[in-house]
């Protein structure tokens, strides 16, 4: 028998320009590959150095500055934490260079899905009902209310309802009734109001809370009706009867819920959002590149993508800023880069806290690294608008919206912005499902996809083993529009989405 001949470690290197080559397998002392010893073991998905590096000097990969020299680096040397530091240096942020207008399909050779077409004409991929909360003081009773429903087997005779979520939260008192705080959290609970993929909407308060009901129905003209109904603990009675009239309420609801069915629209109607959470060093290779070329397409079908996690884009802005329709939207992008780093500083904290341990562990040593390969879910197609956010997003194509790197704050505010689908990169393998809009989970590897099989929707690991992007990018889109025809998600099966509503609290608690 003759023996196998030892094969070398597979590695990556993603631009011509880069002093370095990512570790595919792990690299033992002494393996030679790109024609270079490894002078350390390097674990896979991280980096090795290819050529000599002087104290100081950029690091490059992507083609792109992720770091600088901490030390004189060798060929075949680890690239981590221990040698690579980061320092502030100028960005060419090159404003709108780069625009160039959608090739956008006619509406009859678009794709299409299976939705539920709205009263205001917007197309929903779910149909829940939701308790909303005012404020925390009431979240045991919006839970109390959906639980309920839940033991008297209500839901059995409503077919066509997903369900009925408590979406609660943990402020809503001891706050500023003005500033971005207050404002905040008016956009974010009129935004899941108002998602196509609510069917109606029960809001519970307290009754003496700094987020006044009213005040908020006021501030966007709502009354009450079929689908949006009101109540305050206080005004009902007390806990048991708050809980025995929102049971009442949904059960008046369910019917008008129930009457929805889904008829088939463009491509153009779905709003996805995408994230990533658990990052390594394959995200930006594999998984995160694959869902841009499945942006792209939705582009193309007249869609919108709505790319976010400011602290997460930090390093890689003055690539979105060349794609930016005018210099007006680019300068946007910059002036909330701006915004992060006062508030970080104001917090004594630093852009640079991020990537977590987890993400150290897959590979990722500093952000701008992180942010580069983060970026690439956005695709490469013209950004159309920056949002604040949960605003809703009204452009079509590719737009940023301004959030935290912390994913579920992050996706509430892309749901409340409109999003109906979400698309979800992982590479240490981060649990997280969205209601009411479906998450799709993205494997960056296939270890974790084969580990955490019942959380992952789809493997983009095999990309290492030759699949195409593009390949990859087409099998993303048409999950996409599977899920948005109702097809169940991993995340959906296992009942995620509750807990998952979490809107951004700025601003002091007082």
């Amino acid at each position: 028998m003759l023996d196998k001949p030892n094969l070398a470690p597979r590695t990556v290197r993603l631009h011509d320009r880069d002093n370095l080559v990512v570790a595919v397998d792990p690299i033992d002392p002494g393996a030679r590959v790109n024609g270079v010893s490894a002078a350390a073991r390097i674990p896979r998905g991280h980096k090795m150095a290819i050529a000599p590096i002087a104290e100081g000097e950029p690091i490059l990969k992507f083609g792109q500055i992720i770091g600088f020299a901490a030390t004189a680096i060798g060929p075949g040397d680890w690239l981590h934490e221990h040698n690579v530091v980061l320092h502030d240096f100028a960005r060419d942020y090159r404003f709108a260079e780069a625009a160039e207008p959608e090739s956008i399909l006619p509406v009859a050779e678009q794709a299409t899905f299976e939705g539920f077409r709205r009263a205001n004409g917007k197309v929903g991929t779910r149909n829940y009902l939701a308790i909303l909360t005012s404020v925390n003081c009431s979240a045991s009773v919006a839970r109390f209310i959906a639980r309920e429903v839940e033991r008297s087997g209500l839901l059995d005779a409503y077919p066509h309802v997903d369900g009925v979520i408590p979406l609660v939260h943990g402020t809503g008192c001891a706050m500023d009734n003005k500033g971005e705080g207050y404002d905040i959290l008016k956009r974010t609970q009129w935004g899941y109001a108002a998602n196509p993929n609510m069917a109606g909407v029960l809001m519970v308060g307290l009754g003496c809370e700094v987020f006044q009901i009213g005040r908020w129905k006021e501030a966007y003209g709502l009354v009450e009706s079929d689908t949006f109904r009101t109540m305050t603990i206080q005004d009902v009675g007390g806990t048991r009867k708050t809980v025995a009239a929102g049971l009442d309420v949904i059960r008046e609801m369910l019917p008008a819920a129930d009457r929805a069915r889904r008829e088939t629209v463009s491509a153009s109607e779905i709003m996805l959002a995408l994230q990533c959470g658990g990052s390594d060093g394959y995200s930006g290779i594999t998984g995160n590149p694959a869902l841009g070329v499945a942006v792209d397409t939705l582009v193309r079908n007249g869609g919108t993508a709505i790319l976010s996690e400011t602290p997460e884009i930090y390093g890689a802005e003055h690539l979105l800023t060349r794609r930016a329709a005018t210099r007006e939207i680019g300068e946007k992008l910059v002036e909330r880069i701006a915004w992060w780093k006062d508030y970080t500083a104001r917090n004594r904290g630093e852009m640079n806290n991020n990537p977590s341990p987890g993400n150290k562990a897959g590979g990722l040593t500093t952000i701008l690294e992180k942010s580069l390969g983060a970026a690439a879910k956005g695709g490469t197609t013209t950004l159309r608008g920056v949002y604040e956010y949960a605003e809703p997003v009204t452009a079509k194509g590719f737009v940023y919206m301004d959030t935290p790197g912390y994913d579920p704050v992050a996706a509430t505010g892309q749901v409340a912005g409109g999003a109906n689908v979400l698309c979800f990169t992982t590479g240490r393998g981060s649990a997280y499902g969205c209601k009411p809009t479906p998450s799709i989970k993205i494997a960056t590897n296939s270890d974790i996809y084969r580990r955490m099989i019942d959380d992952m929707d789809i493997n983009c690991g095999d990309i290492l083993d030759g699949v195409s992007l593009e390949a990859k990018g087409a099998e993303i889109f048409k999950t996409i529009l599977a899920v948005a025809s109702g097809q169940r998600t991993k995340s959906e099966d296992l009942g995620y989405g509750d807990a998952e509503f979490i809107p951004w609290q700025v601003g002091a608690t007082m």
